[in-house]
């Protein structure tokens, strides 16, 4: 764990949550900022940055959030739900302990809108193809 890291410090005890969920490696509670009803986060107990750092033992907390956001959608009775995760800072990772929004959604809630999407770029396709073939 980390001194300094927020959910650390909920994992600890140190701030009170919310808890919808708690087992030896994993710990869900409901965001204090939610952008609908019924939106949790989901983190593992362990001190991990973010999804690069999965690997081992590592990932095995990720077998439980199909458990989880079945559980959600059940209690809020969501029609859906978002599951968000953003990597490093220039993707909107405030937290440094990797964390899953688990967003409950409802006929015409209007919550996540996803902007207009941009041309396919043939060129770009084949240099990023031929990039992950290396």
């Amino acid at each position: 764990m980390n001194n300094d890291c927020l959910f650390c410090k909920i994992v600890r005890g140190e701030i009170p949550s919310s808890t919808l969920y708690e087992d030896d490696e994993v710990l869900v509670f409901l965001d204090i900022y939610p952008i609908a009803r019924g939106h949790a986060l989901f983190i593992p107990k362990k001190h991990i940055i973010d999804i690069c750092e999965l690997n081992g033992e590592k990932k095995d907390f990720m077998m439980k959030l199909p458990k989880i956001v079945k559980k959600l959608k059940e209690v809020t009775g969501a029609t859906g739900i978002n599951i968000l995760q953003s990597n490093g800072e220039d993707a909107g990772q405030v937290i440094f302990h990797i964390h899953f929004h688990l967003i409950p959604r409802y006929p015409h809630d209007g919550v996540i809108k996803f902007p207009r999407k941009i041309e396919f770029d043939e060129e770009l396709a084949k240099d990023l193809m031929n990039k992950f073939a290396e």
